[in-house]
């Protein structure tokens, strides 16, 4: 699919200011598309919307289709009724800087479940038709998450597989009863479905309005704790009790000695073949009623991917084994027509995964802080960029451009300086306009390098649980009108600019 010369911005919604712990989908947001705009972008880069699980990963959710109860903006509660000042009167003191994870579950998921009883209780005739509409319209994953939700409140929050016998095994009786006793708890797991879909999508068609296109994530693999895996067994590599057989990860690589092992289950790909890829078809469609364009996220698993035993303690004992290949992308295609995805072919990957994407047409990825190691070899130097990809200076994954610049050896700061023409004193905007001047159709910085900012704003650090993993929140004075100007003026040189706004 042909994308038109634009830039934008890399930023998660739990990243946004706001009163309430987390960022939200409610003023800020607007606030923040509405600068985004004006400053000249016309992308907003995000992670995966999902409810996230143990370790408060986007790429660890609950549930490929559904979305995070913890975007639900408490000010359109507000507004709407469904909550009044006193049900946020025990809210935490909450940092502006950081995301507490554990204190935004203990309260804002009852704060959800106050609005749903208001709503129960004042919901007129139109609001109760709405929400019984949406329930209908998303059944297909949604009556299964809802369950799924409800027997894990039951369970204490214990994974799936921990559960009683009936409900990990999915008796039908067991469940048929489950849903009855749980009808309740069901219908509020719904309720915040309901309001997240209908917050987000009103935000992102007032992006859309603003000439914004949102790009979101696709994860290829999902949790093994998450309602996908639990609802449909048949569809991944599970042992008779529900154990994983194998697992996804990835070999010993540059961030880790052992490699990664991510523990997620792998997919029996003959049986997704079969009936032709259709809760993959459902994923893509569900996906992109959200955003406007999708990363797929560890594109190469497509062509192959690492196969760990489900019992390992390390990435190390895998092996590659093929995947789908072009196959997929064709039954997908036939479903739901030319896709606009952007494919991450980050690593060290068999020359065959190139030629799956260029086959296929997709964009792949450069990113500007792996550019310096090597010299004139690296492909991530812009001189060797091709118009079909889209050039990053970093990553959610990787150091910002000032934690990188501190980090690495003089001769690699050396050459950066030599390449850039510049002393470095201003690296993370060096960056920005080696990324925004060369001729990659798109070009992203996440935000902290917008404001070059250090590591101290690192968004994760992979193959860790590290207590500031996804917790990095800017505060609303740092989106100040000068550094608006800096991007329009970037924008407008590099034909970058979004004129529709």
């Amino acid at each position: 699919m042909a994308f038109e010369r634009a830039s934008g911005i890399l930023l998660h919604p739990t990243s946004l200011p706001g009163p309430y712990g987390i960022g939200e989908i409610g003023p800020q947001a607007y606030a923040w598309v509405d600068w985004l705009a004006e400053a000249g972008c016309g992308l907003w880069q995000i992670l995966p919307l999902g409810p996230t699980s143990y370790g408060d990963s986007p790429y660890q959710c609950f549930s490929a289709f559904a979305g995070n109860p913890y975007l639900v903006s408490c000010a359109a509660l507000l507004d709407q009724g469904l909550l009044s000042e006193t049900d946020l009167e025990d809210m935490p003191v909450f940092s502006p800087d950081r995301v507490d994870f554990g204190a935004i579950y203990h309260w804002k998921l009852k704060v959800l479940d106050r609005a749903y009883r208001n709503f129960v209780g004042i919901a007129g005739e139109i609001e109760i038709r709405a929400f019984r509409e949406f329930r209908e319209q998303q059944g297909a994953w949604l009556d299964e998450f809802a369950l799924f939700m409800a027997l894990k409140d039951l369970h204490a929050g214990r994974p799936w597989w921990e559960w009683s016998a009936e409900y990990r095994m999915r008796e039908r009786d067991a469940l048929v009863q489950a849903r009855e006793a749980q009808q309740e708890t069901i219908e509020r797991h719904a309720f915040q479905q309901y309001l997240f879909f209908r917050q987000w999508l009103a935000l992102k068609e007032h992006a859309n309005r603003k000439g914004l296109q949102i790009i979101g994530d696709i994860p290829i693999f999902v949790a093994y704790d998450s309602s996908d895996v639990w609802a449909n067994p048949e569809l991944f590599a599970l042992e008779p009790d529900g154990s994983l057989q194998v697992q996804a990860g990835v070999p010993p690589d540059y961030f880790s000695e052992t490699g990664q092992l991510w523990g997620n289950p792998l997919y029996r790909w003959d049986v997704h073949s079969r009936s032709g890829y259709r809760w993959w078809v459902d994923r893509m469609r569900s996906v992109l009623s959200l955003v406007d364009i999708v990363r797929l996220d560890h594109f190469r698993g497509f062509y192959d991917y690492w196969e760990i035993p489900g019992n390992a303690k390390t990435a190390i004992d895998g092996r590659w084994v093929p995947g789908p290949g072009e196959e997929f992308f064709v039954r997908i295609r036939q479903a739901l027509g030319e896709l606009p995805i952007i494919a991450e072919d980050l690593g060290y990957l068999h020359p065959g995964v190139y030629d799956l994407r260029d086959q296929l047409g997709l964009p792949g990825m450069k990113i500007l802080v792996f550019a310096f190691g090597d010299e004139h070899a690296n492909l991530f130097l812009p001189h060797n960029y091709i118009p079909h990809s889209v050039v990053y200076t970093g990553t959610h994954d990787n150091d910002t451009t000032l934690g990188w610049y501190r980090r690495v050896g003089k001769g690699e700061r050396n050459f950066a300086r030599r390449y850039l023409a510049r002393d470095g004193k201003d690296i993370s905007w060096d960056l920005i306009r080696a990324a925004w001047s060369s001729v990659s159709v798109f070009a992203v910085a996440p935000l902290q390098d917008v404001l070059s900012l250090g590591n101290e704003a690192r968004m994760n650090l992979p193959g860790t649980l590290g207590t500031h993993n996804w917790t990095w929140r800017v505060r609303a004075e740092a989106l100040s009108e000068e550094v608006q100007a800096r991007l329009q003026e970037i924008n407008l040189l590099y034909q970058r600019l979004n004129r529709k706004n």
